[in-house]
Protein backbone atom coordinates (compact mmCIF):
# COMPACT_ATOMS: atom_id res chain seq x y z
CA UNK A 1 0.00 0.00 0.00
CA UNK A 2 0.93 3.54 -0.55
CA UNK A 3 0.50 6.10 2.63
CA UNK A 4 1.33 9.67 2.28
CA UNK A 5 3.76 11.81 4.54
CA UNK A 6 3.72 15.27 4.35
CA UNK A 7 4.08 15.08 0.07
CA UNK A 8 5.89 12.27 0.54
CA UNK A 9 4.80 8.79 -0.69
CA UNK A 10 5.88 6.20 1.19
CA UNK A 11 5.36 1.99 0.33
CA UNK A 12 4.25 -0.02 3.19
CA UNK A 13 4.18 -3.71 2.61
CA UNK A 14 1.56 -5.75 5.07
CA UNK A 15 1.78 -9.74 5.89
CA UNK A 16 0.52 -11.99 8.28
CA UNK A 17 -2.60 -12.30 10.88
CA UNK A 18 -5.10 -9.32 10.75
CA UNK A 19 -6.03 -9.57 13.93
CA UNK A 20 -2.49 -9.98 15.77
CA UNK A 21 -0.17 -7.71 17.70
CA UNK A 22 1.19 -5.33 14.98
CA UNK A 23 5.18 -5.25 14.47
CA UNK A 24 6.60 -2.57 12.51
CA UNK A 25 9.91 -3.16 10.80
CA UNK A 26 12.63 -0.90 9.46
CA UNK A 27 15.12 -1.25 7.12
CA UNK A 28 19.09 0.70 6.94
CA UNK A 29 19.82 3.17 5.09
CA UNK A 30 20.41 1.99 1.38
CA UNK A 31 17.77 -1.00 2.11
CA UNK A 32 14.34 -1.89 1.59
CA UNK A 33 11.44 -4.08 2.80
CA UNK A 34 13.12 -6.79 1.13
CA UNK A 35 15.89 -7.45 3.39
CA UNK A 36 12.55 -8.07 6.05
CA UNK A 37 11.59 -10.85 3.23
CA UNK A 38 13.24 -14.05 5.32
CA UNK A 39 12.07 -13.12 8.78
CA UNK A 40 8.05 -12.18 7.81
CA UNK A 41 7.38 -16.17 7.92
CA UNK A 42 8.41 -16.50 10.58
CA UNK A 43 6.18 -14.09 12.29
CA UNK A 44 3.23 -14.01 9.69
CA UNK A 45 1.08 -16.82 11.91
CA UNK A 46 0.70 -14.72 15.38
CA UNK A 47 1.22 -11.22 14.01
CA UNK A 48 0.59 -8.14 11.83
CA UNK A 49 3.86 -7.27 9.98
CA UNK A 50 4.37 -3.94 8.70
CA UNK A 51 7.17 -3.26 6.41
CA UNK A 52 8.08 0.28 5.73
CA UNK A 53 10.50 1.75 2.62
CA UNK A 54 11.58 4.87 4.48
CA UNK A 55 11.54 7.72 1.85
CA UNK A 56 14.07 7.64 -1.30
CA UNK A 57 14.26 4.05 -0.57
CA UNK A 58 12.32 1.03 -2.24
CA UNK A 59 9.39 2.19 -3.33
CA UNK A 60 8.88 4.90 -1.55
CA UNK A 61 9.25 8.32 -3.13
CA UNK A 62 11.83 10.69 -3.19
CA UNK A 63 12.10 13.85 -0.96
CA UNK A 64 15.43 16.02 -1.59
CA UNK A 65 16.11 18.22 1.48
CA UNK A 66 14.88 15.74 3.65
CA UNK A 67 16.67 12.97 4.16
CA UNK A 68 17.80 13.26 8.09
CA UNK A 69 16.97 11.40 11.38
CA UNK A 70 14.08 14.04 11.76
CA UNK A 71 12.38 12.99 8.46
CA UNK A 72 12.62 9.04 8.73
CA UNK A 73 11.27 9.02 11.99
CA UNK A 74 8.13 10.96 11.02
CA UNK A 75 7.79 8.80 8.09
CA UNK A 76 7.67 5.30 10.72
CA UNK A 77 4.82 7.67 13.11
CA UNK A 78 3.16 7.70 10.07
CA UNK A 79 3.04 4.04 9.74
CA UNK A 80 1.82 3.66 12.96
CA UNK A 81 -0.76 6.34 12.89
CA UNK A 82 -1.77 5.60 9.23
CA UNK A 83 -2.27 1.66 8.85
CA UNK A 84 -1.13 0.45 12.47
CA UNK A 85 -3.71 2.48 14.13
CA UNK A 86 -1.94 1.92 17.72
CA UNK A 87 1.19 0.85 19.22
CA UNK A 88 3.92 -1.58 17.43
CA UNK A 89 7.01 -3.19 18.08
CA UNK A 90 9.46 -1.79 16.43
CA UNK A 91 12.21 -4.19 15.09
CA UNK A 92 15.16 -1.52 12.74
CA UNK A 93 18.28 -2.06 11.87
CA UNK A 94 20.96 0.30 11.73
CA UNK A 95 19.05 3.70 10.43
CA UNK A 96 15.92 1.74 11.46
CA UNK A 97 17.16 1.24 14.84
CA UNK A 98 18.13 4.84 15.19
CA UNK A 99 14.66 6.10 13.83
CA UNK A 100 12.67 3.51 16.45
CA UNK A 101 14.47 4.53 19.10
CA UNK A 102 13.82 8.34 18.43
CA UNK A 103 10.28 7.09 17.57
CA UNK A 104 9.75 5.68 20.90
CA UNK A 105 11.16 9.06 22.68
CA UNK A 106 9.12 11.34 20.54
CA UNK A 107 6.12 9.29 20.77
CA UNK A 108 6.08 7.07 23.11
CA UNK A 109 2.04 5.84 23.11
CA UNK A 110 3.03 4.14 19.50
CA UNK A 111 5.63 2.00 20.55
CA UNK A 112 5.04 -0.77 22.96
CA UNK A 113 8.35 -2.59 22.55
CA UNK A 114 12.08 -2.41 20.72
CA UNK A 115 14.42 -4.62 18.60
CA UNK A 116 17.17 -2.78 17.35
CA UNK A 117 19.88 -4.38 15.50
CA UNK A 118 23.04 -2.35 15.43
CA UNK A 119 21.06 0.26 15.20
CA UNK A 120 22.57 4.14 14.58
CA UNK A 121 22.03 5.39 18.37
CA UNK A 122 25.25 7.75 18.32
CA UNK A 123 25.45 11.19 20.23
CA UNK A 124 26.16 14.36 17.99
CA UNK A 125 29.97 13.60 16.82
CA UNK A 126 32.67 15.74 18.25
CA UNK A 127 35.56 17.87 16.40
CA UNK A 128 38.08 15.43 15.81
CA UNK A 129 36.40 12.31 17.08
CA UNK A 130 36.29 8.75 15.15
CA UNK A 131 32.33 8.35 14.41
CA UNK A 132 31.53 4.39 15.25
CA UNK A 133 30.19 4.40 11.92
CA UNK A 134 33.45 5.23 10.40
CA UNK A 135 34.36 2.00 9.18
CA UNK A 136 30.93 2.31 6.81
CA UNK A 137 32.56 5.25 5.53
CA UNK A 138 34.44 3.77 2.05
CA UNK A 139 31.43 1.67 1.81
CA UNK A 140 28.74 4.35 1.47
CA UNK A 141 31.61 6.74 -0.51
CA UNK A 142 31.58 3.55 -2.88
CA UNK A 143 27.90 3.47 -3.22
CA UNK A 144 27.30 6.91 -3.84
CA UNK A 145 29.82 6.76 -6.55
CA UNK A 146 28.60 3.66 -7.97
CA UNK A 147 24.95 3.17 -7.60
CA UNK A 148 23.82 6.11 -10.37
CA UNK A 149 26.09 4.57 -13.00
CA UNK A 150 24.50 0.90 -12.54
CA UNK A 151 20.97 2.14 -11.95
CA UNK A 152 22.32 4.21 -15.81
CA UNK A 153 23.40 0.90 -17.02
CA UNK A 154 20.17 -1.43 -16.61
CA UNK A 155 22.21 -3.75 -14.54
CA UNK A 156 19.70 -6.28 -13.48
CA UNK A 157 19.19 -7.43 -9.69
CA UNK A 158 20.68 -11.37 -10.59
CA UNK A 159 24.23 -9.68 -12.20
CA UNK A 160 24.19 -6.88 -9.13
CA UNK A 161 23.72 -9.49 -6.57
CA UNK A 162 26.94 -12.06 -8.39
CA UNK A 163 29.14 -8.99 -8.44
CA UNK A 164 28.58 -8.12 -4.63
CA UNK A 165 28.93 -11.92 -4.21
CA UNK A 166 32.42 -12.32 -5.80
CA UNK A 167 33.25 -8.64 -4.02
CA UNK A 168 35.47 -8.57 -1.00
CA UNK A 169 34.04 -8.93 2.45
CA UNK A 170 34.77 -6.12 5.40
CA UNK A 171 36.42 -8.66 7.52
CA UNK A 172 38.22 -11.09 4.83
CA UNK A 173 36.47 -13.19 2.26
CA UNK A 174 33.66 -12.34 -0.36
CA UNK A 175 30.49 -10.93 0.90
CA UNK A 176 29.17 -14.50 -0.93
CA UNK A 177 31.17 -16.00 2.05
CA UNK A 178 29.72 -14.42 5.06
CA UNK A 179 26.01 -13.37 3.86
CA UNK A 180 23.21 -14.90 3.03
CA UNK A 181 22.21 -15.70 -0.72
CA UNK A 182 19.11 -13.94 -0.47
CA UNK A 183 20.77 -11.18 1.42
CA UNK A 184 22.81 -10.05 -1.33
CA UNK A 185 19.44 -10.34 -3.71
CA UNK A 186 18.30 -7.72 -1.08
CA UNK A 187 20.89 -5.71 -1.26
CA UNK A 188 20.78 -5.46 -5.03
CA UNK A 189 16.96 -5.01 -5.60
CA UNK A 190 17.37 -1.65 -2.93
CA UNK A 191 20.49 -0.06 -4.59
CA UNK A 192 18.73 -0.31 -7.66
CA UNK A 193 15.42 1.40 -6.39
CA UNK A 194 17.93 3.82 -4.23
CA UNK A 195 17.78 7.71 -4.36
CA UNK A 196 21.98 8.18 -4.26
CA UNK A 197 21.61 11.45 -2.59
CA UNK A 198 20.24 9.88 1.02
CA UNK A 199 23.73 8.92 1.44
CA UNK A 200 25.16 12.88 0.85
CA UNK A 201 24.16 13.74 4.50
CA UNK A 202 25.93 11.00 5.83
CA UNK A 203 28.84 11.36 4.05
CA UNK A 204 28.98 15.15 4.57
CA UNK A 205 28.31 14.93 8.54
CA UNK A 206 24.96 17.34 7.44
CA UNK A 207 22.52 14.79 8.42
CA UNK A 208 20.38 15.63 11.69
CA UNK A 209 19.85 13.62 14.13
CA UNK A 210 16.76 13.58 16.81
CA UNK A 211 17.63 10.58 19.00
CA UNK A 212 18.63 11.68 22.38
CA UNK A 213 21.61 9.62 23.55
CA UNK A 214 21.07 11.36 26.84
CA UNK A 215 17.49 10.64 27.78
CA UNK A 216 15.55 7.58 28.72
CA UNK A 217 14.25 5.04 25.88
CA UNK A 218 10.59 4.76 27.30
CA UNK A 219 9.60 0.94 25.83
CA UNK A 220 10.98 -2.39 26.80
CA UNK A 221 13.42 -3.01 24.22
CA UNK A 222 16.67 -5.69 23.38
CA UNK A 223 19.32 -3.93 21.24
CA UNK A 224 21.59 -6.62 19.49
CA UNK A 225 24.90 -5.13 19.29
CA UNK A 226 27.81 -6.06 16.50
CA UNK A 227 31.22 -7.22 17.22
CA UNK A 228 33.40 -4.17 18.54
CA UNK A 229 36.34 -6.08 16.91
CA UNK A 230 34.49 -5.57 13.12
CA UNK A 231 35.05 -2.41 11.67
CA UNK A 232 31.68 -1.49 10.47
CA UNK A 233 29.90 -2.50 14.10
CA UNK A 234 28.08 0.89 15.29
CA UNK A 235 27.14 -0.36 18.67
CA UNK A 236 30.20 -0.15 20.75
CA UNK A 237 31.10 0.77 24.65
CA UNK A 238 29.75 4.69 24.21
CA UNK A 239 26.49 3.58 23.12
CA UNK A 240 26.79 0.62 25.29
CA UNK A 241 27.61 2.80 28.38
CA UNK A 242 24.87 5.84 27.69
CA UNK A 243 21.99 2.70 27.58
CA UNK A 244 23.27 1.69 30.88
CA UNK A 245 22.90 5.11 32.04
CA UNK A 246 19.98 6.48 30.79
CA UNK A 247 17.79 3.25 29.89
CA UNK A 248 18.81 0.33 32.17
CA UNK A 249 15.44 -1.33 31.12
CA UNK A 250 17.37 -1.54 27.49
CA UNK A 251 18.82 -5.33 27.67
CA UNK A 252 21.55 -5.05 25.50
CA UNK A 253 23.62 -7.96 23.69
CA UNK A 254 26.47 -8.03 21.99
CA UNK A 255 26.82 -11.28 19.22
CA UNK A 256 30.12 -12.80 18.86
CA UNK A 257 32.01 -12.38 16.01
CA UNK A 258 28.90 -10.49 14.03
CA UNK A 259 29.55 -7.12 13.12
CA UNK A 260 26.77 -4.97 11.09
CA UNK A 261 24.51 -7.38 9.13
CA UNK A 262 23.08 -9.59 11.87
CA UNK A 263 20.57 -10.58 10.12
CA UNK A 264 22.24 -10.78 7.11
CA UNK A 265 24.98 -13.05 8.23
CA UNK A 266 24.92 -16.90 7.33
CA UNK A 267 26.24 -17.44 10.66
CA UNK A 268 24.41 -14.67 13.14
CA UNK A 269 21.02 -14.58 11.42
CA UNK A 270 19.58 -17.86 13.29
CA UNK A 271 21.00 -15.67 16.78
CA UNK A 272 18.99 -12.53 15.77
CA UNK A 273 15.24 -14.74 15.00
CA UNK A 274 15.68 -16.54 18.40
CA UNK A 275 15.93 -12.90 19.64
CA UNK A 276 13.33 -10.99 18.44
CA UNK A 277 10.81 -14.50 18.74
CA UNK A 278 12.04 -14.38 22.45
CA UNK A 279 11.06 -10.63 22.97
CA UNK A 280 7.95 -10.77 21.00
CA UNK A 281 6.34 -13.80 23.08
CA UNK A 282 7.11 -11.57 26.42
CA UNK A 283 6.35 -8.32 25.45
CA UNK A 284 4.23 -8.09 21.86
Amino acid sequence: MIIDNQGVSLHVAEDGNPNGPTVLMLHGITGSTDTWDWLVPHLAGDYRVLRLDFRGHGQSGRAEGTYDFPSYASDAIAVCEQVAGGPCVVIGHSLGGGSAAAMAQLRPELVSGLVLEDPAIMGAPQPGAQSSASGLTDVFTMMRQMVPMMQQSGMTVDALAQTMAAAPGLSGGTMGDSLQPDALAAMATALLQLDATVLDPVLDGSITSVYDPNATIPAPGLVLAGDSAQPDTIVRAGEIALLAEHSPHIEVRVVAGAGHLIHDSLTHRATMLAAIQEFLAANA
